[in-house]
């Protein structure tokens, strides 16, 4: 099998969007007679030593969000005579935007089965840029239009899909959950991180991911003022990057946060980072933006438990006490879900080791079931262009 990954986010780009397709790709490539990556050219794509083919076209940032990147394939020959070589049995778009479009006219002009993926709340992002409400609503009303022309449809989570469907969009989405990798805690990557990043023998509340306001960090931080103020003594790490950080930083001083709080960047070390994990406490990850997000899955393949909003996308595999803890989104609540996860370490531990044992999918898992859909698609697609 051929498959084609479409998408405007990849690697080095750390988004989730961008780190599932890195994962769709290494694992489909090991299974399938070739894999291509489409996705726009940006600075440091990395290109060799890959099991799957990556096509670019050319690509500039987005402008107030420039670690992304848009692009213009149709008016690229280089891209379009290596895409036009490209032998497909079936495309995947992971966006609406420019890579999802050019997957549509792929699969059109070769009469490929299609699929699409649901990963994000568009609204969210298009408000972000607007401000305005009701050019939010167009824009996701036209993201609802793109899904309704693809063959199949997948959502990452049951809330993911429901958001889809407030979108407008009145099709069949079938639920194909995001993965995360096999892993197990490595005594030496912990006090690997620990040394990198100056941890000390405190509690260690962690936030991965991008450093935007739309992930809810402020709430993270006033909580983390409330147990200062409480005398609670731990530290709070910030894992990641983004077009926020600066005002992120100047709240946290302004919180007088500056003992308490570590900015770490982004983590390009794997290993760094999965050290950072299994020493963390908890994962607090309060955003109300994010649908399925991979941290929650990747801290429980480590044993560290989550602290998630209750209600929100984020919290549908988490049952509270149980393999995680849910908070109101208030900082008053998060602040005292904290307090009490901070005085309870041993119960702490084991919703821990009870978040290792029911979040996880493995990518390996995933991509079987994946590869399965992609086979009845194409035998479905091919049978339906016999009649």
């Amino acid at each position: 099998m051929k498959i084609g990954q479409f998408s405007d986010t990849f690697l080095p780009v750390v988004d989730g969007v961008g780190r599932v397709v890195s994962n769709y790709a290494k694992y489909l490539a090991q299974r399938c007679e070739a894999c291509y990556v489409i996705t726009p050219l940006q600075s440091g794509l990395y290109k060799g030593g890959l099991p799957y083919d990556i096509i670019d076209f050319c690509g500039f940032p987005v402008p107030r969000a420039r670690q992304y990147h848009a692009g213009l394939p149709s008016i690229d020959i280089h891209y379009l005579r290596r895409i036009a070589r490209a032998k497909m049995d079936i495309v995947h778009a992971h966006t609406p935007f420019v890579a999802g479009r050019e997957a549509y006219r792929k699969a059109r002009k070769k009469g490929l089965p299609t699929v699409a993926t649901f990963h994000s709340k568009y609204y969210d992002d298009f408000y972000q840029f607007s401000k305005s409400n009701t050019l939010a609503t167009a824009g996701s009303n036209l993201v609802a239009d793109f899904f309704s022309k693809f063959d199949q449809v997948w959502a990452v989570s049951k809330s993911t899909a429901d958001v889809l469907r407030e979108y407008g969009f009145d099709g069949s989405i079938e639920i194909v959950e995001n993965g995360t990798e096999r892993k197990t805690p490595d005594p030496s990557a912990i006090q690997a991180a620990t040394e990198h990043f100056g941890l000390k023998e405190n509690p260690i509340l962690l936030f991965v991911g991008q450093m935007n306001w739309k992930k809810n960090i402020r709430r993270i931080l006033e909580s983390a003022q409330v147990l200062a103020r409480k005398n609670y003594e731990y530290q709070l790490v910030l894992a990641g990057q983004g077009p926020s950080e600066k005002e992120i930083r100047e709240l946290a001083e302004t919180l007088d946060l500056r003992e308490q709080v570590i900015f770490t960047g982004h983590i390009a070390d794997a290993t760094k980072l999965d050290g950072l994990y299994a020493r963390a406490d908890l994962l607090v990850f309060p955003s109300l933006y994010d649908n399925a997000p991979m941290v929650v899955r990747e801290a429980a393949a480590l044993n560290t438990p989550s602290l998630l909003i209750r209600g929100s996308s984020a919290a549908e595999v988490v049952q509270d006490g149980e393999n995680g803890l849910l908070a109101e989104n208030t900082t008053e609540d998060v602040a005292a879900r904290i307090a009490w996860a901070l005085d309870h370490s041993r119960q702490v531990q084991a919703i821990g080791q009870e978040a290792g044992k029911t979040i996880p999918k493995y990518w390996d898992v995933v991509i079987t079931e994946v590869l399965a859909r992609y086979e009845e698609l194409i035998r479905f697609k091919a049978q339906t262009a016999k009649k």
